[in-house]
């Protein structure tokens, strides 16, 4: 008899995660060999003519290591991460990949500390390794990490609201141990339900289509980042834990009112899925999903479009701008903008508007104020933007 459906379904996502890890490193690892051939065997060639046969070791690809990639999960100890975390375990080993794990300690709630080390003991009781225990000051600078190896970490900065410093905090922690560790990747454990709620946070703000198009599958530094879970709902992540007797932790801040997001989970969305029936969670990955394919081709576009909206000098020209679609142009000014000096985090759709209106709604107007004290101001025909 095979294992719960819930359990197959998280064990499924996880494996094809791996299995495109694996083969990402198989072939970045074969790339390697091959130059690194080709250099010894440039550097061994005999000079023309000379006859000598070339060494026995020439094209003998260097040895492999012993063991595969190493993969992390993030945990904090929640359902999510918890039905992550035993399906990396399960899997892991069948495909020679190192699974190990990774839990953040925010300092937030009193008892953070302990709650942390039961979350590590019951990674190393799954037979991960490495597993670390990382305390984050956040806000501040200074942050500790624990480990059975007694490695230190670097200080990190983190800023912003509560939700958005702490996340900060935890993926600079993230990255802080990935790093160290040498970790082909790190997986997360959101769901099709976080999908939902990101997609409906940015259409509250008014966001563009890059917004809403929710999380991606793979992100960060080099694709470190990996959710094989979007396609699956928090209800599955959590019978698959109920069925292993894995215990879970609910952190108490996920039913705070006092945040947004709790906010929508817990009264926006089932008020949603009463007006409008079962299948909104489902809708709305699937419009994350749409937007996201859409915000590439377009990223695409004024990716390509550059070039030819700047003069000899590197300006840009006013009446070629005024020529794009206005998503292509707002996509090439807000990048002119980031790349002048200002905060992306910072930098809304109202500002770029503004400076589109420079393009499109030309009257004389002064120069514009942006985040990250960059100005930008028409100049003829051209659009200067530079730091102030």
């Amino acid at each position: 008899m095979g294992p719960h459906p819930a359990v197959a379904a998280i064990r499924l996502a996880v494996r094809r995660v791996l299995h495109d890890v694996l083969t990402e490193q198989t072939a970045h690892t074969e790339q390697t060999e091959q130059s690194s051939r080709h250099r010894i065997s440039r550097r061994s060639r005999p000079p023309q003519g000379d006859g000598a046969a070339p060494s026995a070791s020439l094209g003998t690809p260097a040895p492999r290591a012993l063991h595969g990639p190493l993969v992390l999960v993030a945990c904090s100890g929640g359902a999510d991460s918890m039905a992550l975390a035993s399906a990396l375990a399960f899997e892991a080993p069948k495909l020679g990949i190192r699974a190990g794990g990774i839990t953040v300690d925010h300092g937030l709630q009193e008892g953070s500390a302990s709650r942390a080390a039961e979350v590590a003991a019951r990674l190393s009781a799954m037979h991960l390794d490495p597993v670390e225990s990382v305390a984050v000051r956040v806000g501040e600078a200074t942050r500790v990490a624990h480990s059975a190896s007694n490695r230190g970490g670097g200080a990190r900065r983190t800023g912003g609201g509560p939700e958005a410093a702490a996340r900060d905090a935890r993926y600079a922690a993230l990255d802080d141990a990935a790093e160290r560790l040498g970790a082909a990747a790190v997986l997360l454990g959101h769901t099709r339900d976080d999908q939902a709620e990101t997609v409906l946070l940015g259409l509250a703000r008014g966001s563009g289509i890059r917004s809403l198009s929710g999380m991606a599958a793979v992100s960060g530094v080099a694709g470190r980042y990996r959710r094989p879970f979007l396609q699956l709902d928090r209800q599955t992540a959590r019978k698959a834990c109920m069925v292993q007797s894995l215990p879970v932790w609910d952190d108490p801040h996920n039913a705070d009112p006092a945040y947004t997001r709790s906010r929508l989970r817990h009264e926006g969305l089932p008020a949603l899925e009463k007006a409008l029936g079962k299948g909104v969670v489902e809708a709305l990955a699937r419009t994350a999903q749409l937007s996201r394919d859409d915000a590439d081709a377009l990223d695409a576009w004024a990716a390509s479009a550059e070039a030819s909206v700047r003069d000899e000098a590197g300006r840009l020209v006013c009446t070629e701008l005024h020529a794009l679609p206005p998503a292509v142009r707002r996509r090439v000014l807000r990048k002119a903008v980031i790349e002048a000096g200002a905060p992306a985090g910072s930098l809304f759709a109202r500002h770029v508007e503004e400076v589109d209106r420079l393009i499109t709604g030309w009257r004389g107007q002064r120069a514009i104020n942006l985040p990250g004290r960059v100005e930008a101001r028409r100049q003829g025909g051209t659009l200067v933007i530079r730091q102030s």
